[in-house]
């Protein structure tokens, strides 16, 4: 298939948004479950999530450039009943107000305690919402990743491996984003951070290879024989239906065919997991906050070669008719 740059940016995007969401409501469960009176100011978790609702933003306005008519986007979500799509797009705004909520009732100190412990801590409405704004994002990614994991005739994507990647890649880059965050502003989190980011990165690393290699390994179940219900042995296609391009022969293709989807396998793989993974062990064992920030930068540009390959790699079934040049 051929990568939507507009798809690229949403799904990276929203990704680091929803896992800096995450990290930052695991943080202060963190402090809550902990033994100590330590705990982060309410400012930290405000400007986080801010940040958060940032990427989400940027990642809902590159959208907008994969619509053939954007004036009519709000049919987008007519179907949620039945599709992913739909859910997605009431997720993400709905995501965008709980973490907006987090923010607020952090930056003006509401926390009325809903619950206390025998550790002497307690959980208050900022937990509470922070709650219910990370289980929104954790849907997100399911809605995200179930959009393409329920196109079963691109054999590629449909699988629950695509799924589960979309969760740990969003967590890692997240993570990452929470830890460049910490340690610039020397939190308490920072190590916390640093562990989830490192984490998550090496487990986004057996994951995306993983899939990767199952995707080698498929072998088509139709052929041009049984396409066209013959039962001739050598058949050959002389021509593709076409005289010039069409739709059919560019937007189902990805750009350099094999040979760029298997370079473009090799960069992502080595800039969004193993040298994100040497920086963040680096800035974790010298305390620098600009390897967490190169780390980040570095692997958001390798989760975008991710992306592209994972579109890429989508072989749709249409092109055993289309699959040779007139």
């Amino acid at each position: 298939m051929r990568p939507a740059f507009s798809v690229l940016f949403l799904t990276t995007l929203i990704g680091i948004g929803q896992g800096l969401l995450v990290a930052l409501v695991a943080g202060q469960w963190y402090f809550v479950i902990g033994s100590g009176p330590a705990r982060e100011g309410d400012s930290f978790y405000a400007l986080g999530a801010l940040i958060a609702v940032a990427f989400l933003a940027l990642g809902l306005f590159a959208s907008f450039f994969h619509l053939a008519n954007p004036q009519r986007a709000w049919r987008a979500a007519a179907g949620w009943r039945t599709s992913w799509l739909s859910r997605e797009v009431l997720l993400l705004p709905a995501v965008m107000a709980a973490a907006t909520l987090y923010a607020a009732v952090h930056w003006f100190g509401i926390r009325p305690v809903l619950v206390s412990f025998s550790n002497q801590k307690s959980l208050d409405l900022t937990m509470a919402v922070g709650f219910v704004a990370a289980g929104g994002a954790l849907l997100l990614f399911v809605a995200t990743g179930m959009i393409y994991a329920c196109v079963r005739f691109v054999r590629e994507w449909a699988s629950g491996w695509t799924v589960v990647n979309f969760i740990v890649l969003g967590l890692a880059s997240g993570f990452t984003c929470a830890a460049a965050y910490a340690a610039w502003f020397g939190s308490l989190l920072t190590d916390f951070m640093l562990a989830g980011a490192q984490g998550f990165t090496l487990l986004g690393l057996f994951t995306r290879f993983w899939q990767v290699w199952r995707n080698h390994r498929l072998v088509p179940v139709s052929t041009l024989k049984s396409a066209i219900g013959l039962r001739h042995d050598p058949i050959r296609q002389l021509t593709q239906g076409f005289l010039g391009q069409s739709f059919n022969t560019t937007e189902f293709r990805a750009p350099g065919g094999p040979d760029a989807v298997k370079a473009l396998t090799a960069g992502f793989l080595f800039l969004a997991f193993l040298l994100p993974a040497a920086l963040l062990a680096k800035g974790w064992a010298s305390g620098e906050p600009p390897f967490i920030l190169a780390a980040l930068v570095v692997q958001y540009a390798g989760l975008m070669a991710e992306r592209w390959v994972f579109f890429a790699q989508g072989r749709h079934v249409q092109n055993l008719y289309y699959q040779a040049r007139a």
